[in-house]
C-alpha cells in the first residue's frame, strides 16, 4: 500500500474530526488543482460539472471511465487529499455503487461522493429504499479497503426541484445509518436550514457554499466541510466572457491587468 496515499487518507479523515469548518475547493484540471494547493487549502474535491464544462460538455456528459481518469490526474497532481464528485457512480445498482468505491480507491482518491440523482430528468431521484441500498453497498466497500476512505452520501432533492426538507433529512439520516462518513444535501440556501440539517444527523455535514454564506456562519450552524461545486469554474468562465466582451465591444484589453502574473504561474508550474 502506498504510504503517501495512506497519509493523505488519514489527513482527510482528521480534517472532518477537527473543530470548525474547512473549505474544500473544486479545481477542474491539473493547473487549477496545483494553484489551489499552493495557496494553502488543506484538501481538494473534483467537480463533475466543472470538468464537463472544461471539455465543452454539459454536466453529466462525461462517462464514468473518463471521469475516473480525470480524478486520477487530479489526485496525482498534488500532495493534498482529493475527494471526487462521482455523480451517481458507475451505474444504478447497489453493486455498481460498491464498484465505484473500488475504482475511486484505485485512482488514489482519499474519498468520493455518490448521489441519489438518477440522471433521468423524468425521474431524477432514486426511490428511497434503493438509494439507501446503494449507500450501504458503497459504505461496505469503503470499509473493506486496506486504508481509510471518506465516503460522502448526497441527497439531491433541492437541486432537482424537490424542495422537501423532511424527505431530504430522512434520506440523510438513513444514509448515516447505512454507513456514510459524510452527509451532503446540495442546494440549501439559508443558514437556518443548514442548522436544521446538521442538527438532524451526527456525522459531518458538507454544505455547498452560496452567496451570503460565510465560513463562520456555516461553522456555527454545524457544518464541518464547505465545498464550491462548479462555482470556481463558472466564475472563471464568467471572467473570460467579460474579457471577450471588453475586446469585442470596446476594443480594449484592460482585463489583462487583473490576470495572475505570467512569471508567478511559470514559477509555480516549474516546481
Amino acid at each position: 500500500m502506498d504510504k503517501d496515499l495512506i497519509a493523505k487518507a488519514n489527513a482527510f479523515r482528521a480534517l472532518h474530526q477537527s473543530e470548525g469548518a474547512f473549505i474544500i475547493p473544486n479545481p477542474w484540471d491539473i493547473g487549477t488543482a496545483k494553484l489551489l494547493a499552493a495557496l494553502g487549502f488543506k484538501a481538494l474535491a473534483t467537480t463533475s460539472a466543472g470538468f464537463a464544462f472544461s471539455r465543452g460538455l454539459p454536466d453529466g456528459g462525461v462517462g464514468f471511465e473518463a471521469m475516473i481518469h480525470h480524478c486520477r490526474d487530479i489526485a496525482g497532481a498534488t500532495e493534498l487529499p482529493v475527494s471526487a464528485d462521482l455523480e451517481k457512480g458507475k451505474g444504478d445498482s447497489a453493486e455498481s455503487a460498491a464498484e465505484t468505491i473500488f475504482a475511486a480507491d484505485a485512482a488514489g482518491l482519499a474519498g468520493c461522493s455518490i448521489e441519489d440523482h438518477t440522471g433521468d430528468l423524468d425521474s431524477p431521484i432514486y426511490e428511497f429504499s434503493h438509494a439507501v441500498e446503494r449507500v450501504a453497498a458503497a459504505a461496505e466497500a469503503a470499509r473493506a479497503l486496506k486504508r481509510d476512505f471518506v465516503f460522502t452520501a448526497r441527497a439531491e432533492n433541492f437541486l432537482w426541484g424537490r424542495n422537501d426538507l423532511d424527505d431530504t433529512i430522512r434520506r440523510l439520516q438513513a444514509f448515516e445509518q447505512a454507513g456514510a462518513d459524510v452527509l451532503y444535501a446540495p442546494g440549501l440556501t439559508d443558514i437556518e436550514t443548514v442548522r436544521t440539517v446538521c442538527e438532524a444527523v451526527s456525522k459531518p455535514v458538507n454544505v455547498l457554499a452560496v452567496p451570503g454564506f460565510t465560513v463562520a456562519q456555516l461553522a456555527q450552524a454545524g457544518a464541518r466541510r464547505i465545498s464550491l461545486g462548479s462555482k470556481l469554474t463558472t466564475y472563471a468562465f464568467g471572467m473570460l466572457r467579460e474579457a471577450a466582451r471588453e475586446m469585442l465591444d470596446e476594443g480594449r484589453f484592460d482585463f489583462s491587468r487583473e490576470g495572475m502574473p505570467f512569471g508567478e504561474l511559470q514559477a509555480m508550474f516549474s516546481k
